[in-house]
């Protein structure tokens, strides 16, 4: 199984980022798929999860300015970010559990600074 994370980079605050991570190397459906982020000095944290049926779910920090969608034919899944703030800066890595186990990407970093 393969989770390839992209779309990371540079922005200043209040600009704009759309991750995707394509998900390959499997048979199965699968259900949840997530998008989750490290700051230096920080733990991993969840930013979002979505379900195969399309059910969301937001970190409280981020409700409002990220949307998180998938094409489900694809295996692909989106994280798109608008307004975003400094505190937004970290390695953000996509997660796909496939038959009860966590897959996770290398991650792509994104920095917000002026």
């Amino acid at each position: 199984v393969q989770l390839q994370a992209s779309g990371g980079g540079s922005v200043q605050p209040g600009g704009s980022l759309r991750l995707s991570c394509a998900a390959s190397g499997f048979r199965v459906s699968i259900n949840v798929m997530g998008w989750y982020r490290q700051a230096p000095g920080k733990q991993r944290e969840l930013v979002a999860v979505i379900t195969r049926g399309g059910n969301t779910n937001y970190a409280d920090s981020v409700k409002g300015r990220f949307t998180i969608s998938r094409e489900n034919a694809e295996n692909t899944m989106y994280l798109q970010m608008n307004s975003l703030k400094p505190e937004d800066t970290a390695i953000y890595y996509c997660n796909a559990n496939i038959a009860g186990v966590p897959y996770w990407g290398k991650g792509t970093l994104v920095t917000v600074s002026s």
